[in-house]
């Protein structure tokens, strides 16, 4: 199939992050990171190329949408079909920090996806690319929405798929995948890539996850967040916000909403971009002690932390460019201040994973922003999809007396 025949795309190939940023064909996608420039100890990650002098048609006013970036977004297969993205941004400005509240707070709610989260943006061009490139069954390894999200994505688009997982995943994740039609292997944590490298060799397989050591993931993937940045700036009709604050683990979105800000800017519709502020779980937190350490990538313990949608122990390369170039901020919250935040954002009628009420928890240890204009906080996925705790809980009686004491004694609520 001719990639061009059916999308308005100018992509023109895979460029290199790593030096001298070499450029290679669009496809097949290099899924072990650049190979000119990757040696054992550094693996950088690739990125899609566009011929950005022809864009024409782009436009980030209010009211565009996806019909209006695909000039700057990789080729959509015909199959990709599941609409993604255009999600709100909620207004909570008025459980903000008080020094924020008059630029405004917005959450970009990414649980308004399909599956939940905003891996469907990652996974719509990652499956793209394995449509393309004529694969049968696409494998991930994934303890959550990245595998759940693979699995919508390739039934829809009439692909198998093999998730590669652990024994302790949320009951939430295994009954999506399953429904999705797809194929849970339950494995060591460990065992995951190793698995994935030796399915990898089958004929008609294709990995949508990483297989390195330093995290670089499907040079297509991050392509997909960049219109997280488009869509803000069609809701802000064309204004910039001040900051965009990310929870963050391998830092593939954090990469993806820098360069869609940064492309509008080279278009010339914007002229700067926002600081992006990455938040990790104050157990682990690689990206920040690479970033203090001036490392490309490093790797951390595997600390405890209840913001497992962001545990992870090694940055990706993407993270540290994104922070750098955006003249950004990188944070650790702990995992008091989250659960802390998962209570304020609930009472906003949010109900997040608690990685991404970290995000909220992290204003309060920023002073200031560079710039004029809003703060934007991401919020990923879903609380629903949290590992359960077990719960013992008191029944009532039907009748009034009974109701009554019930709520004053459980919730001290007097009706």
């Amino acid at each position: 199939m001719n990639m061009m025949s059916n999308t308005r795309s100018l992509a023109t190939g895979q460029r290199s992050l790593g030096p001298a940023n070499p450029v290679y064909p669009l496809l097949p996608a290099l899924l072990s990171g650049c190979p000119g420039t990757s040696d054992e100890a550094m693996q950088y990650p690739l990125e899609v190329a566009y011929d950005y002098a022809s864009a024409s048609h782009v436009s980030f006013k209010k009211g565009s949408g996806w019909k209006n970036w695909q000039e700057i977004l990789p080729p959509l297969h015909p199959k990709m079909t599941m609409p993604v993205g255009s999600t709100p941004m909620v207004d909570v400005s008025a459980v903000a920090p008080q020094r924020f509240r008059e630029r405004g707070v917005y959450v970009k709610d990414e649980s308004r996806n399909p599956t939940w989260s905003h891996k469907d943006r990652l996974n719509t061009f990652t499956v793209s690319a394995a449509l393309y490139e004529g694969a049968k069954t696409i494998i991930v390894a994934s303890s959550g929405n990245h595998g759940v999200s693979a699995a919508a994505m390739a039934s829809r688009s009439g692909l198998n798929c093999i998730v590669l997982t652990m024994p302790e995943v949320s009951p939430a994740f295994r009954d999506m995948i399953l429904g999705y039609g797809a194929f849970p292997v339950f494995l060591p944590a460990e065992d995951r890539w190793p698995a994935m490298r030796l399915l990898q060799g089958i004929a008609g397989t294709y990995p949508v996850s990483n297989l390195t050591t330093v995290h670089t993931g499907h040079p297509w993937g991050p392509e997909g967040y960049k219109t997280i940045a488009y869509e803000i700036l069609a809701d802000l009709d064309g204004l910039v916000p001040a900051a965009v604050v990310v929870p963050t683990g391998y830092g593939e979105m954090l990469y993806g909403i820098y360069k869609g800000f940064n492309e509008a800017r080279l278009l010339g519709h914007i002229d700067r971009i926002p600081q992006l502020v990455s938040v990790e779980p104050a157990a682990r937190g690689p990206l920040y002690h690479a970033i203090r350490n001036g490392l490309p990538a490093t790797t951390v313990d595997a600390g405890p932390t209840i913001q497992s949608g962001t545990a992870t122990t090694v940055n990706g390369y993407r993270s540290v460019v994104a922070i750098r170039e955006s003249k950004g901020i990188p944070l650790l919250v702990d995992d008091e201040a989250a659960r802390a935040a998962h209570r304020t954002m609930a009472r906003q009628g949010l109900w997040h994973e608690f990685s991404s009420s970290a995000a909220f928890a992290a204003l309060e240890d920023i002073p200031a922003f560079e710039n004029d204009g809003a703060v934007v906080v991401m919020g990923c996925s879903t609380g629903l999809k949290e590992p359960p705790g077990s719960m013992q809980v008191s029944v009532a009686k039907a009748d009034l007396p009974s109701l009554r004491a019930y709520l004053k004694y459980e919730y001290g609520f007097d009706l």
